[in-house]
């Protein structure tokens, strides 16, 4: 049995979840809490379940909200190439999503994401430069608009990213680190240049993994 504890922190609030997985065979079984499920007494409140076979579907179920979620994923080959395929669900609010992923070559990658019924659809190219760069350039054809990020790996397990959305003049900063003795930590900040009183968002995220 597996764990992991992530707790969130900005201006705001400060925030905590847990989730803890148990391995049936090919089947991974998950159960998913918030802090809204044990602060003031335990309660369904944040709480999430899932049926998982890596490689090929998900099922979520949100427990307050008595909502199912289905992902089913597939590999192609399109002219001997991997194209990953991503078919989303939402049964709620009954909107569907259909996403892949073209592998040209370890550098290069090209992705689209679609709502179906909807004229959304979002392009991204990703090229990775000698393993260290990774350049993100996308389109999002609803709001006729380009996002832009661009990422450095640094001392082997740090990464600095930088990302700007044309559309609401949204620029951020991020630095992450994802070590196997330490867990995951990240600092991130965002900035809209498009308001008058230009004040960052500060979001401090980590997530310790451990076993039972």
């Amino acid at each position: 049995m597996k764990g992991s504890l992530k707790t969130r922190y900005d201006l705001d609030k400060m925030a905590a979840g847990a989730t803890v997985s148990v391995n049936a065979g090919d089947i991974k079984l998950r159960a998913t809490m918030t802090d809204a499920t044990v602060v003031k007494g335990p309660s369904l409140n944040g709480l999430a379940l899932s049926l998982e076979k890596p490689g090929s579907f998900i099922v979520d179920y949100n427990v307050p909200n008595k909502d199912f979620r289905f992902q089913f994923m597939s590999t192609v080959r399109v002219l001997e190439k991997p194209l990953n395929l991503n078919y989303i669900h939402f049964k709620g609010d009954k909107r569907t999503t259909v996403d892949g992923t073209l592998v040209l070559d370890p550098a290069n990658k090209v992705s689209a994401n679609h709502l179906i019924g909807s004229g959304n659809c979002k392009l991204k190219y990703t090229y990775v430069h000698k393993g260290q760069t990774t350049f993100e350039p996308s389109y999002d054809f609803a709001k006729n608009a380009w996002d832009f990020s661009i990422s450095q790996r640094v001392y082997g397990d740090d990464v600095l990213k930088a990302m700007f959305q044309t559309s609401n003049k949204n620029l951020g900063l991020e630095w992450s680190r994802n070590s196997k003795l330490n867990g995951t930590f990240k600092i991130s900040a965002s900035l809209n240049l498009a308001e008058d009183l230009k004040r960052p968002k500060v979001i401090a995220e980590s997530t310790w993994d451990f076993e039972m």
